[in-house]
């Protein structure tokens, strides 16, 4: 056997550095997967410029006064696994070639790099929404817009999507209906139109019911529909959202989903191909050997949702834990489950699976309380998997 071959075996059968860049749903559940099966073995460096983490679907939670900032933020100085270490730090510059990371707190050489970084928000490539408007899918627009909402007294509502691709496809439509119970329920919603303007024919193309279900909740609760619309920006002065089509749309509350781009360290690494990483669908490395990237920072073919990245996640583990022990790995079958606020404390649950080469297909359960609880769970058992600690949404996280 040659001896860089045997050089490179002596290196995966003792130790390995697997640098994880970004601490959301992918790169939490890979460092908590290799840290049970490896964490005695090989060095886990978890790196992400935040202090904690927060579900998307939180945002929506603190958003309309339903919870506070302090009870959804779990934080990464908490993260106490075997081989893991956690490094809040800045990226200034990955090197897929040498697999090496430079940060802010100094530089990372790896056997394996983790691209997990998803994807960066920009509210300013839209012309006048920051100015005129206002965007909920970052943390701090979310956030904001709980005092916002809260002197708000009614008028025209319009949630706008200004780019493709986005991500959480649901979170739109749950947005609309989540703000119909809100003007409801401050007894302002007689006094207010609700309008939903998106770039798809249906809300969730890869699941007929669901779009079917959410169409007759608009038509029910009186939310325009606006189909095969783009918001390209917003006149300030006039209150007035244009549209790719020429049309333009009056509003009081401007809403937005901010255009989306892979971070600009990724595309500096000569990672990117038209804008996003391209990986394999089924072991999702990248072109550069050792290298993967999961989650909303790919071209994977899946929506930008924190289920998928976590699926694809899982299988990068079973990449890696396959290079040191016996096992065989997992390919990624593009299943995803999202949950979908209908408002009226009821909650469904989309099933959808995206296969290279195939349509999508999903199917839809609920909405009904019982999913609700169900939804409750599945961030319960995240944290209690990923920080070792109980919480239940709508309470104070408890070591």
């Amino acid at each position: 056997m040659r001896a860089d071959v045997v050089k490179g075996l002596i290196r995966y059968r003792h130790e390995m550095r697997i640098l994880v860049l970004g601490a959301g749903f992918g790169g939490l559940e890979l460092s908590t997967r290799l840290s049970v099966e490896l964490g005695d073995e090989h060095e886990i460096v978890l790196i992400d410029q935040s202090d904690g983490f927060i579900f998307g679907f939180s945002k929506l939670d603190v958003m309309f006064g339903r919870l506070t900032p302090e009870s959804v933020f779990h934080p990464y100085r908490d993260l106490d696994k075997p081989g893991v270490r956690f490094v809040q730090a800045t990226i200034h510059a990955i090197d897929p070639v040498a697999k090496r990371v430079d940060t802010a707190a100094g530089t990372f050489d790896g056997d394996i790099l983790v691209v997990a970084l998803g994807a960066d928000l920009d509210p300013s490539a839209t012309p006048g929404l920051v100015e005129g408007g206002h965007e909920f899918y970052t943390v701090p627009g979310a956030f904001r817009l709980r005092d916002v909402l809260a002197g708000f007294d009614g008028g025209d509502v319009v949630v706008g999507v200004t780019s493709t691709p986005f991500k959480c496809p649901p979170a739109p439509s749950e947005t609309a209906l989540l703000m119909h119970d809100y003007l409801t329920e401050r007894g302002i919603r007689s006094e207010s139109t609700i309008s939903l303007v998106m770039p798809l024919g249906v809300p969730i193309p890869p699941s007929p019911a669901a779009s079917e279900a959410l169409l007759t909740a608009f038509a029910e609760r009186g939310i325009a529909w606006h189909p095969d619309r783009l918001v390209t920006g917003l006149d300030a002065d006039r209150d007035v959202a244009t549209l790719a089509d020429g049309g333009e749309m009056h509003y009081d509350l401007f809403l937005g989903v901010p255009v989306h781009r892979a971070p600009a360290v990724v595309e500096q690494s000569g990672l990117t191909v038209e804008g996003w990483v391209p990986v394999d669908p089924l072991t999702l490395e990248t072109s550069f050997p050792d290298v993967y990237a999961v989650g909303d920072v790919t071209s994977v073919g899946t929506p930008k949702a924190g289920v998928f990245s976590e699926g694809q996640a899982s299988v990068v583990a079973d990449q890696i834990i396959t290079r040191v022990r016996d096992s065989v790995p997992t390919t990624y079958d593009g299943h995803g489950t999202c949950y979908l606020e209908f408002g009226r404390d009821l909650v469904a649950r989309v099933n959808v699976t995206f296969l290279s080469g195939a349509a999508p297909v999903g199917s839809l359960e609920g909405p009904s309380q019982e999913i609700a609880q169900a939804k409750v769970e599945f961030g319960s058992t995240r944290i209690q998997r990923w920080f070792d600690r109980t919480w239940t949404s709508g309470q104070q996280p408890v070591v």
